[in-house]
Parts: C-alpha cells; structure tokens; sequence
C-alpha cells in the first residue's frame, strides 16, 4: 500500500464545482481544507461531500457548511484537526455566493 500526499487547489470557484473526486482502486483522507474569499466582502460558501459507494450503508450528499459566512478578505479552514475517509468515486464539492479560493491537503492510499 503506498500513501501519496497530494494538494488539490480550485480558483475563483461561485457555481458548484468538484475539487476532487477519488480515483478508482483509492483511498482518500481529507486532511485540511481552507477557503479563501478574494472579495473585499462578505460571501457565503457551501462545502459538500458526495458518496456513492455501493455498500450496506445508504450514502448520500451531505454538507459539511452551508451558506456558511466567509468576510472579505478572509479565509475559512473547515477541518478543525478532523479527518474525513474518501472511497473510489466520492466527490469533494464547493459552492460560493463569489469567488472563492480552494485548497485541499488529501493522502491518498492505493
């Protein structure tokens, strides 16, 4: 099993967009993920995990912030020292009322 750190970076991110999606036969550890706001104003941002992995459980979209308020010139780490486990095809997805800046620290395990 080998571990791959990766960063995955998107800008200027308004309309749902997909930071990163799991490649197939990999495991994913979301590590940090920090939004930047390159306005001078106040934005929202919304972060959503999708899963579709086919197991015994039922996975769905699910928000991790929404509509949640980033100030202007400002950014937002949404990790707090947590973790999050990706499977082969899960998506990581951001949303913004402007444009936002993304940076996500993953690891990958193949």
């Amino acid at each position: 099993m080998a571990n791959t750190f990766k960063l995955k970076t998107k800008a200027g991110v308004t309309s749902i967009q997909t930071v990163y999606t799991v490649p197939g036969s990999t495991t994913a550890i979301v590590l940090g993920c920090m939004i930047g706001n390159t306005t001078a104003n106040s934005i929202t941002c919304t972060v959503t995990v999708s899963s579709d992995t086919s197991d015994t459980e039922t996975n769905a979209d699910v928000e991790l912030l929404t509509s949640t308020p980033i100030p202007g010139n400002s950014s937002l780490e949404i990790m707090g020292g947590n973790k999050i486990v990706l499977q082969t095809t899960d998506l990581f997805k951001v949303t913004a009322s402007a444009a936002v800046d993304v940076c996500l620290s993953i690891m990958e395990i193949t």
